[in-house]
């Protein structure tokens, strides 16, 4: 996959793109990101980006040129999202990632900064994506947490692809607790279940784990989960 990042701060992905599996799956080419700064498209001498609101009001909104140009100068692809971070958009999710990993080969991300863009730049954004209800300084960090979520769901990124499918979030459901050694600490004990060796029983467990979870700390999601199909779940 490759992802182009229009950015006016391209030095703030730079040590988050080395780091971790990330930067590990950018080095195996799983996927490619490219920073692109609209500055460089900027057509006059101060390589201006933003200018005052038309009607007036605080703040300086990002110019369309610069924006228009930088994505255009960039080849197309016949399955690309271009999309732009913003709180007016959809929130993101599990879901949302595994969607755009699974179906899209390229994503153009664009970061807005100050009030916002210019509204004529959504007539080249095909999706809207937030990464929640609360405002930012910018899309840097909505940016870097789609690629984060995008990128670890593409082949060869995570060493055990098994381990992707009973993480939070997948089938609705948060995921279960997880022990390693000690068998005891500070008095509190592993449970007896994940010692016994029993696969059935330690499967029914961590299940029965998730959907309690879940009840607890997320009832909206428990909502979704009881409406689903039984038959594509497993059985409760």
């Amino acid at each position: 996959m490759r992802i182009d990042l229009i950015t006016l701060f391209p030095d703030f992905f730079k040590t988050p793109l080395q780091s971790g599996l990330l930067g590990k799956a950018l080095d195996k080419k799983i996927a490619e990101v490219n920073l692109v700064n609209p500055r460089d498209f900027a057509t006059d001498k101060h390589r201006r980006v933003d200018d005052e609101p038309y009607g007036g009001g605080v703040g300086m909104v990002l110019k369309p040129e610069p924006i228009f140009a930088a994505v255009e100068s960039l080849p197309a692809f016949d399955k690309q999202e271009v999309i732009f971070l913003t709180p007016q958009g959809e929130t993101m999710t599990q879901g949302l990632f595994r969607e755009l990993a699974t179906n899209f080969e390229r994503l153009v991300l664009i970061c807005g900064h100050y009030e916002g863009v210019d509204e004529r730049v959504m007539h080249i954004v095909t999706r809207e994506i937030s990464l929640g209800d609360f405002v930012l300084t910018g899309g840097e960090i909505p940016a870097l947490a789609l690629i984060n979520g995008v990128v670890r769901l593409l082949p060869g990124t995570v060493g055990k692809a098994d381990s992707l499918i009973a993480e939070s979030f997948e089938n609705d459901l948060l995921d279960y607790p997880h022990y390693t050694r000690p068998a005891e600490f500070r008095g509190w004990r592993v449970p007896d279940v994940l010692l016994s060796g029993n696969h059935g029983e330690i499967a029914r467990w961590r299940q029965a784990q998730q959907i309690q979870r879940t009840r607890d700390r997320r009832p909206d999601l428990i909502r979704r989960w009881d409406l689903g199909d039984k038959g594509t779940r497993g059985e409760r």
